[in-house]
């Protein structure tokens, strides 16, 4: 801290010595004037009392040009990062005034530069000791930033900082290298069998200082994954057993009636029974076919399809109204899986409770695809459903698997297209599927 004095006023200062000055040239050319003109006088007395007016205005300055150095060597310290600089002023004028000025402003700096510092230990603590990979490079691809468990994943845990990326790349997992070769964010595996982990590659292009930086983010998602992988084994079984409980619950049951009828001779009563337990012989069937079909859908083998034909087909199967299907264009898709989906999509829309004329099938072009829209007028669905219907397993259904619209949105993405369901005005559904040429 620079501390300076200046305990009497400078305008006090500069109005004393200016009077001081006045009447000393004064008295001075009244004793000259003895010898030469008045006028000479008064104009030897000033110049022989010029130095001594010289000395007193240094002195009168030089506390203020201290000051002036003071404040610029603080507004230096400022500039390189140093906050601990800071000039007092015992003077109760404009000076004084400044000072407090610049402390107030000083103070404000070092606050912010501690809040600054505090927030970048925070920061970098955090970045540091996460488990996501976090790898910073420059525009020459060099590593410019790496937290813990990028240097353990890619380094061996030694510092990256200052490497070449692309070294570390090429002695890295070929997995994680064909990963950044195509580009874009995904997945990729590292190892086989029990000693598999899984990886989600994500990375970000953004401008630091105006040049171009890469960041790179490797999670790992091995333990996620195989969680939620046992809770969807755990909802299968859930719901594979509740349906064979349902289903050999009662044909135990009538199975055992019809031995109790056949003791009693009561054999009118049979049939009743065998074709109760054939109706739920029959769902059990159906129930593990479309298992399996979920579990092992191939993949689609495409092929050229007239849409006409293909609609008409559809039709002999299950009503509805079909439009825009009525010229001869072409489409190009596994036949047999898309079947599948609509008809699973058509019967849905018929047990909606919507009049079977507002059941339709609407084809049109959508970009450099197809776009088919499954319309009824039931009764929609809420929010918390329309969210959910897609995933496998789940069905509001009392006795549904929870497969159809699931299966449906698998064939649509195994041909690279989607499927999506909104409610309509009016009231009902609107289930559409995209698919590419």
């Amino acid at each position: 801290m620079a501390r300076l004095r200046q305990r009497i006023p400078l305008s006090l200062q500069f109005t004393g010595l200016a009077l001081v000055y006045l009447v000393a040239a004064a008295a001075l050319a009244v004793v000259i004037a003895q010898w030469l003109r008045p006028a000479w006088a008064a104009l030897l007395a000033a110049g022989l009392l010029a130095p001594l007016l010289a000395y007193h205005v240094r002195r009168v300055f030089a506390p203020m040009q201290s000051l002036f150095r003071a404040l610029a060597g603080s507004v230096a310290s400022y500039e390189d990062g140093d906050f601990s600089f800071s000039v007092s002023w015992d003077g109760r004028d404009e000076l004084g005034e400044l000072v407090a000025s610049h402390q107030a402003l000083g103070d404000a700096l070092r606050a912010q530069r501690l809040s600054l510092v505090q927030r970048e230990l925070l920061l970098d603590t955090m970045v540091q000791n996460t488990p996501v990979a976090m790898v910073l490079v420059d525009p020459s691809r060099r590593v410019v930033h790496a937290n813990i468990a990028a240097r353990k994943l890619l380094g061996d845990g030694h510092k990256l900082e200052g490497q070449s990326f692309d070294a570390l790349l090429a002695h890295s997992h070929e997995a994680l290298r064909e990963a950044f070769e195509r580009g874009g964010d995904g997945m990729f595996s590292v190892g086989e069998a029990d000693e598999e982990e899984v990886y989600h590659l994500a990375r970000r292009t953004f401008r630091l200082n105006g040049r171009p930086h890469e960041l790179v983010l490797l999670r790992q998602l091995t333990a996620e994954l195989r969680r939620q992988e046992v809770q969807t084994w755990k909802k299968v079984i859930r719901v594979i057993s509740h349906e064979l409980n349902n289903s050999l619950a009662p044909i135990a049951s009538l199975a055992h009636s019809g031995a109790e009828l056949l003791r009693r001779g009561q054999h009118e009563r049979l049939p009743t029974a065998l074709a109760t337990i054939e109706e739920r012989a029959r769902h059990l069937e159906g129930f593990i076919r479309d298992y399996a079909h979920f579990a092992k859908l191939p993949a689609p083998r495409l092929e050229p399809v007239p849409w006409r034909r293909f609609v008409a087909q559809l039709q002999s199967q299950v009503p509805f109204v079909a439009e825009g299907a009525g010229d001869e264009r072409v489409g190009r898709f596994d036949q047999a899986q898309l079947e599948q989906a609509l008809l699973n999509l058509l019967k849905n829309a018929h047990e909606s409770g919507s009049p079977p004329g507002e059941v339709k099938l609407a084809l049109r072009r959508a970009g450099d695809g197809w776009r088919l829209d499954v319309l009824d007028r039931g009764s929609g669905m809420n929010e918390a459903v329309l969210a959910n219907a897609l995933l496998p397993f789940y069905s509001t259904k009392r006795h549904g698997t929870g497969l159809g619209l699931a299966l449906a949105r698998e064939i649509a993405e195994a041909h690279g297209g989607r499927i999506s369901l909104v409610n309509r005005e009016g009231g009902g559904l609107c289930v559409t599927m995209v698919l590419p040429d």
